[in-house]
């Protein structure tokens, strides 16, 4: 029942999480809100619902490294697993904004919350607004210099007939979704995890955070299938950079979270910070500016390195 519970509890999360961004973006085009704001505060943010919504009600209920275990473990799915699908199936060809701006902006993001866990083994309040001011600087920057990229972000978005109210409540009924899939997953999982005599940082970062990275799979695998990878990628790293600035932010900033397992913070912190650089010499490697299916693959065997000594 327990893995049940588990599997519903995505389930809730996914259709919550898709019904938020849907919602969301609508009420703001028939506000007429800019394609650039939507693009990079809405989209954005409710795109990372599920994972704010698990970590937020971990932490409330106690569990701290459940909390970090799903954020640090859904960036490495998105990158080893989810990049790694994608690129099978076609491969990228990286823009110069790569380079100019994704991949930068996710090594900042990345160091500054590696240097917080790792100053104290916590993320207090005033690190948790460190946390989300760094994120307000990042979309500043996007928003000045980068307007292109929103109107790419909605382009399969369109305002709908149903009025603002019926959106709202829309919303709201996400946002239950949302809490009701987070309570059952996290339950679950901690049963199972106390069952099985497994720690709730590895529950969290495998089979959570797998699950919480699957909505970023299947919009992924949509826009590969439509030949629009390159959006792929800059979602995907878009995802990670809001993940750990956004949600562990606004987490920390609500309540502190303490007592960070040793694990998380040399282990499972540096596969991180892996995924993360080693995008940069795949580019380089053989066909320059490609992702091809071979290093799709090589991402996936990363991954299961990463990911099996965890399960047995």
């Amino acid at each position: 029942m327990d893995f049940l519970g588990i599997l519903f509890g995505i389930i809730l999360l996914s259709h919550g999480g898709d019904l938020l961004t849907k919602s969301s973006v609508d009420i703001s085009l028939k506000l007429s809100i800019p394609k650039i704001i939507i693009g990079m505060t809405v989209v954005s943010f409710a795109t990372s619902a599920p994972e704010l919504i698990v970590s937020l009600n971990a932490t409330l209920n106690g569990f701290p490294n459940f909390a970090i275990g799903n954020v640090l473990g859904s960036n490495i799915a998105n990158i080893g697993f989810v990049l790694g699908i994608i690129i099978i199936i076609y491969p990228i060809t990286l823009k110069q904004r790569f380079y100019n701006t994704d991949f930068p902006l996710l090594m900042i993001s990345t160091a500054l919350f590696y240097y917080i866990i790792y100053s104290g083994s916590q993320i207090s309040r005033q690190e948790g607004f460190t946390l989300l001011l760094a994120i307000i600087l990042i979309l500043l920057y996007l928003f000045l210099y980068q307007k292109k990229r929103s109107d790419e972000l909605l382009e399969d978005f369109n305002k709908n007939d149903i009025s603002i109210y019926k959106s709202f409540l829309f919303i709201l009924f996400s946002g239950s979704l949302l809490w009701l899939g987070s309570e059952t997953l996290i339950k679950s999982a901690v049963s199972v995890a106390n069952k099985f005599e497994i720690s709730e940082r590895i529950i969290s970062i495998t089979i959570v955070a797998f699950g919480t990275s699957i909505p970023e799979l299947a919009a992924s695998i949509v826009a590969s299938l439509k030949r629009q990878n390159d959006l792929s990628i800059g979602n995907l790293i878009g995802s990670n950079i809001f993940n750990l600035l956004v949600v562990i932010g606004i987490t920390s900033s609500i309540i502190p979270i303490n007592g960070i397992e040793d694990g998380l913070i040399y282990n499972d912190m540096l596969w991180v910070v892996l995924f993360s650089i080693i995008i940069l010499p795949l580019a380089y490697m053989s066909r320059r500016n490609v992702l091809t299916r071979k290093k799709g693959i090589m991402l996936l065997v990363l991954y299961l390195i990463f990911i099996i000594p965890l399960l047995r």
